[in-house]
């Protein structure tokens, strides 16, 4: 069975104008057709089928086709037509030498036609000889009187534009008459569909066809006729099945047209065009071609009846991607890569947009040019604003075949990495790598892509630097710099050893190796040799501090400034891996040399933030860690550019000094040096961290905009298994304390990849399940998840309790579960730890801790808490201690106590609501009182009701039944009087109460008065 002809769906109009041309040319009545359109559109097809229906109705039919080939032969079409009235016309023709104004057979052909009407059909006649044409249009001029119609088609723009179809007076009388063929329409396509598939198409299947082939009949019917042959049906599922389909035969297409054009000029404007077309003007196109005699117009034409060129809108000339990937694709290789080349200068010349010189560089061959990189990076910055980063780095990439300095290499290598550390990770590793054990590295740039390998959690990169055997970082320490190496510092009478125990706070961190035991299980205090040592070794804070003014002049003394550098370059490494180590602990490996102590006098700000963030997981020199980690933000002395690693451990370190405001501000100004630089994993880091303040400052609708944020610089799928547990923690926290329990457990029950096992960051993990579990009232499950939180921030030298007060959960988890003897030896042991680093926050969360699990004395423990909290920005944990108190005191009609103290610290904070609190290492319990246990106090049942109130109604109502003022609960609560109002409005309406005195009644019941 022969295919349809789809050319010819939807020309009914066009059809019934030539039946009514062939009708009155029978009655003698010449004319003149023109069927114009775009390639495809089926001008041919319907000229096929007028010439059909003159032969059934007895018309003299004569027929010729004029090609690209033939179009420098002369007469070759009127050859084609008189060939059949006489056989020896083409040898007459195309031997014999032309005369001058010579039409030869026009006039025999025009005798005949009295004697029967004649058509004559010449198909494209945007290809006619110039004689062929002379011949048709002196035709033209004769019709009106003969019985004869000339029915052409065309392209639309023919090379010499016939004259007949303009509707001159040459004319005269006869029947001047164009066609424009559209496209199909969508019905047009859907009945196509019908037709060829033999079943009805899906709308969507029908819209991506007319989409895709823009309606062309021709390309229609062959993508059809493709498309069946697979077997499938035409349904949605296929669609982009059908899209490829469409892309290769309008591929095709565009082939078999530009074989057809044998016009080398042409060609070579064409093939401009399709590197260039969208951003020059074809006059410079045509200058890029090179220099050529042919007229502007005339290729023009000769473009558009080669049907690989179609304006657009009125715009300059265009091409589909499709067809321009065709037409490069006939080209050689090195002429290609030549062409963009040449087209990138002349792009340049003339000052067109960064992004599309950078488009013509990326094909382009290396021009060796300083614009070229110039503009490629401007480019790559560019493409990030868009959120284009796989075009970003394929700019930056392109810009590196260039011919760069060294150092320029070496800094477009770091910030091409910085990009593919989220789009190509294991290639970003290997650039970095290289980069690390490079020699010819600039200034900083080896330190910042350690640096940048750590945010991507390459902990070996750290190790790249450390030559083989030594225990030391970096080139070989130049003369004279000595007096920087570590443990050697100046005027200092201890050794070495024990200064770089108390500097690493390894004397208070037990080793890995032990961990199974119940004193390294369940706190520091079984180690009183290490603690001791700790607090002998207090007074090296003052050694810890930046060099001194003495240690400045041993420094200048070095000299020169490459030896200075190497120091610097040196001490930022030693940092990094530091670093590395409490990421990983893989100095138990056999091979790995252990890290080496931070040295004791440095101006380095990483150096600095590091020992900072160390003082502060040791629990030891709080002043020493505050002022370690504000210096951490200082410009380096030497110039040297800042690292991103160190100051984010510097602003966790001022987590826990109760410096959160200074951190939350040193975090903006990294998030938005992270953006200028569009450093997409630093920004990532940056917001998780500031998740992390949030959380425990009592903000996790703040946390998960952050978490969400992040998670759109940097793809959970593309983050390293270093850093899984951490953000996961974060997202089950923050969940947690928004009220979606259900994700919060998705996330606890999600696994996370074996290496992330073996990080620091396991820890956070652990304590957000534990909170998950305390949550769900499940003390066993928690309290093992706390423990085991606790032993592995024990094997990472983590003793401070403000990190993660994990042993006060696990104490009432513990006293939950009946086992009093342990919960009070881990709250005292934290309250030690605590009181020993010195910060309200960590020890008022000890002390409420212990008030919980004693059994003496609960009341007084509480205003303790209270007391203490009061002046810490432990906001959470402030209210959860005013709510325990209140609790406690009702049971001894002592609400009074509560009212008083909350009233004393609205007064001292100056009537300013108090500041936020880290909610992320308490999630408030249900308010209840102390956890039920051995040995607790008995407490009222709360009513059934309560259930249906909110976590921030269930706490307004506990501090109104307290007997709090509206005033008093929005100074503890932060929050304004009139949400104090809604909330307690809210909680009367679902408990179906009238004021106060009967949510008193309903909390307390007649033990609570």
């Amino acid at each position: 069975m022969a295919p349809p002809d789809l050319p010819l769906f939807e020309r009914d109009r066009e059809q019934a104008v030539l039946s009514a041309v062939i009708g009155e040319l029978r009655s003698g009545r010449p004319a003149l057709v023109t069927v114009t359109g775009e390639p495809g559109l089926g001008q041919n097809e319907l000229l096929r089928w007028a010439a059909g229906q003159a032969r059934d109705r007895g018309v003299h039919v004569l027929a010729a086709r004029a090609t690209s080939a033939e179009h420098e032969l002369r007469y070759g079409v009127v050859a084609q037509l008189l060939a059949p009235e006489d056989r020896d016309i083409a040898t007459r023709l195309f031997v014999a030498p032309q005369r001058p104004g010579g039409l030869p057979g026009l006039n025999h052909l025009l005798t005949a036609c009295h004697d029967r009407p004649t058509l004559l059909v010449v198909q494209d006649v945007q290809w006619l000889d110039p004689a062929s044409l002379r011949w048709l249009e002196a035709l033209a001029r004769r019709l009106p009187r003969a019985p004869l119609a000339l029915l052409t088609s065309t392209t639309g723009t023919a090379i010499d534009r016939p004259e007949w179809s303009v509707g001159t007076p040459l004319t005269g009388l006869a029947s001047t008459i164009e066609l424009a063929l559209p496209p199909l329409t969508t019905s047009g396509v859907s009945a196509a569909v019908r037709t060829v598939c033999g079943v009805p198409g899906d709308t969507d299947f029908t819209d991506a066809l007319a989409q895709a082939t823009r309606g062309v009949p021709a390309v229609v019917h062959e993508v059809l006729l493709r498309f069946t042959r697979t077997g499938c049906a035409p349904r949605a599922e296929h669609v982009e099945h059908l899209r490829a389909l469409t892309a290769e035969v309008v591929g095709d297409h565009a082939a078999q047209a530009l074989s057809e054009l044998r016009d080398p000029v042409a060609v070579d404007v064409l093939r401009a065009l399709a590197v260039c077309g969208d951003l020059l003007d074809f006059p410079l196109v045509c200058t890029l071609a090179g220099l050529h005699p042919v007229p502007e117009a005339r290729l023009r034409a000769t473009l558009m009846a080669s049907g690989l060129l179609t304006p657009r809108d009125g715009s300059p000339p265009g091409h589909d991607a499709v067809v321009r990937a065709r037409i490069l694709e006939e080209m050689p290789a090195a002429d290609r890569a030549d062409l963009y080349a040449r087209a990138a200068r002349l792009a340049q010349r003339v000052a067109v947009a960064d992004q599309g010189i950078a488009e013509l560089l990326l094909r382009a061959r290396p021009v060796g040019a300083p614009w070229a990189v110039a503009t490629l990076r401007r480019g790559f910055a560019a493409a990030l604003r868009s959120g284009r980063r796989d075009r970003a780095t394929a700019y930056l990439a392109r810009a590196l075949d260039e011919p760069l300095r060294s150092e320029e290499r070496a800094r477009v290598e770091l910030q091409l990495a910085s990009v593919q550390m989220v789009t190509a990770p294991t290639a970003a590793e290997r650039r970095l790598h290289g980069l690390i054990r490079s020699t010819g590295t600039g200034t900083g740039l080896r330190a910042q892509a350690v640096d940048l390998c750590l945010l991507g959690g390459d902990t070996r990169a750290a190790r790249l630097a450390q030559p083989t055997g030594s225990g030391t970082l970096g080139a070989p320490v130049p003369c004279g710099a000595d007096v920087l190496a570590p443990g050697r510092g100046s005027g200092t009478g201890s050794p070495p050893g024990r200064r770089a125990r108390a500097v690493a706070g390894d004397a208070t961190a037990p080793r890995g190796g032990n961990t199974s035991d119940p004193a390294h299980r369940d706190g520091a205090d079984e180690h009183p040799e290490r603690t001791a040592t700790a607090d002998n070794d207090a007074t090296v804070s003052e050694r810890d501090e930046l060099a001194t003014v003495g240690d400045r002049h041993e420094l200048a003394t070095v000299g020169d400034r490459h030896e200075l550098a190497t120091v610097s370059e040196r001490h930022e490494l030693i940092a990094l891996l530091r670093v590395a180590r409490f990421l990983r602990h893989e100095e138990t490996c056999p091979g790995v040399p252990p890290a080496p102590a931070l040295p004791e006098h440095s101006h380095s700000p990483a150096v600095a933030g590091v020992r900072a963030w160390e003082h502060a997981m040791a629990g030891v020199h709080l002043e020493a860690s505050r002022r370690l980690a504000r210096a951490a933000f200082a410009p380096d002395p030497g110039g040297r550019p800042p690292l991103v690693t160190p100051r984010l451990f510097a602003c966790r370190a001022l987590f826990l000094t109760d410096d959160g405001d200074e951190a939350e501000a040193h975090l903006a100004t990294l998030l938005n040096e992270a953006h200028r630089q569009r450093a997409a994993i630093a920004i990532a880091h940056v917001l998780a961290v500031r998740a992390d303040l949030h959380l425990r400052h009592g903000r996790p609708d703040a946390a998960a905009r952050d978490l969400a944020a992040a998670e759109a610089e940097l793809p959970p799928a593309r983050l390293h298994p270093l850093f899984v547990p951490y953000w996961a923690s974060l997202n089950l926290v923050a969940d947690l304390q928004n009220g979606r329990p259900d994700r919060a457990r998705e996330i606890a029950a999600r696994p996370v990849p074996s290496l992330s096992e073996e990080c620091a960051t396991s820890a956070y993990l652990l304590f957000a399940r534990g909170v998950l579990a305390r949550s769900e009232d499940d003390p066993q499950r928690a309290r093992a998840y706390f423990r085991a939180c606790g032993r592995w921030l024990l094997h990472y030298g983590c003793v401070n309790p403000a990190v993660l007060p994990w042993r006060s959960l696990a104490a009432e988890a513990a006293h939950a579960l009946g086992d009093d003897a342990e919960a009070l030896r881990l709250t005292r042991e934290e309250v030690r730890l605590a009181a020993r680093w010195g910060t309200r926050s960590a020890l008022g969360r000890a002390e409420l801790g212990l008030a919980v699990v004693i059994r003496e004395n609960r009341t007084e423990h509480f205003r303790a808490a209270v007391a203490t909290l009061s002046e810490s920005p432990a906001r959470t944990d402030y209210t959860r201690a005013v709510l325990e108190l209140a609790s406690a005191e009702s049971a001894e009609a002592e609400r009074r106590t509560a009212l008083a103290l909350t009233s004393r610290r609205a007064s001292t904070a100056g009537g300013v609501a108090p500041g936020p609190l880290p909610g992320f290492s308490q999630a408030p319990p249900a308010p209840a009182g102390v956890p039920p246990g051995r040995g607790a106090a008995p407490h009222p049942r709360p009513s059934a009701g309560w259930p249906a109130l909110s976590p921030a109604e269930h706490e307004t109502a506990l501090l109104a039944a307290s007997g709090l003022a509206n005033r008093e609960i929005a100074t503890t609560l932060s929050v304004t009087t009139r949400a104090v109002e809604l909330r307690l409005s809210g909680v009367y309406r679902k408990l179906r109460i009238r004021g106060r005195e009967e949510l008193r009644a309903l909390r307390y019941g007649p033990e609570g008065g």
